[in-house]
């Protein structure tokens, strides 16, 4: 835990107990998948290619038990267990994703981790984005900055598209918005440096706070893809809206994530 020391030095003592909880419990999940990867898999479709594999209910069952214990009175919304919000939660909650990135660790692919925000009074107020193959330890706390390991992050000072390198993700309904998927892909990669999509948007929006990257879309996510991811942008100075570069919550479907100094441009695109 002396990664988030020096934030937790500045925390009220309210919310370094929240950060604490949820870097215990991301950290938890990581060894847990760290220990199962590189092994012969229990794999189950909840579509076509939407995959659930047994790390993803072992790192869940774990995030919980750590969680539950520290405050048995949050709510909780997670990707395997407690994945109903057709009304949005109005009470503490916990936005938990155990393994952002499943298709990634079922193929090997080292990029993948544990996503667990929390939401108070209408707003992510911690979230936490951990990577155990690559041991990052991303998090953030509202007006508290956005902390990579023991070091601040901020966001890149990119300002112009063509010098951009940005990120994107596919739906798992892509056999339906292909069309779509497609045609902004085709408008935005020739007007900038070039585009990655590795999988894993809680990953992406971390990179984007970091300034690995300078800009990421996606369309059709949950609420456990972005709820930390969108804080971390932001605590590191970035701006994420939707698509037209509207107001954003993590229950917002699409998403659109930068450095600020590319947003409109990359929205003019998007949109």
């Amino acid at each position: 835990m002396k990664r988030i020391k020096n934030c937790l030095d500045n925390c009220d003592q309210n919310l370094a107990a929240i950060l604490t909880a949820a870097t215990e419990a991301a950290l938890t999940a990581g060894k847990v998948i760290k220990g199962l990867y590189g092994k012969p898999h229990q794999i189950r479709h909840k579509g076509a290619i939407d995959l659930v594999t047994e790390a993803d209910v072992a790192a869940e069952e774990a995030i919980l038990e750590v969680l539950n214990k520290a405050f048995p009175h949050f709510a909780v919304l997670a990707e395997e267990s407690h994945s109903d919000y057709r009304e949005i939660p109005n009470g503490p909650t916990w936005i938990i994703d155990p393994l952002d990135g499943t298709t990634n660790f079922a193929h090997g692919f080292p990029w993948f981790g544990p996503s667990i925000a929390c939401r108070l009074n209408g707003e992510i107020v911690v979230g936490v984005i951990y990577c155990p193959m690559q041991e990052e330890l991303f998090y953030a706390v509202a007006g508290h900055g956005a902390w990579l390991n023991d070091k601040q992050i901020k966001v890149s000072a990119t300002d112009s598209l063509i010098k951009s390198l940005v990120a994107t993700g596919f739906p798992y309904d892509v056999e339906t918005t292909l069309k779509q998927v497609m045609e902004t892909l085709g408008v935005v990669l020739p007007k900038v440096q070039d585009v990655r999509r590795a999988g894993a948007a809680a990953l992406d929006l971390a990179y984007v706070a970091c300034g690995r990257l300078d800009g990421f879309w996606e369309m059709n996510l949950k609420p456990w893809d972005t709820a930390a991811g969108q804080l971390l942008v932001e605590e590191a100075g970035g701006q994420v809206t939707n698509f037209k570069g509207h107001a954003f919550s993590p229950f917002v479907p699409e998403i659109l994530a930068s450095n600020g100094k590319i947003h409109t441009a990359l929205a003019r695109l998007i949109s």
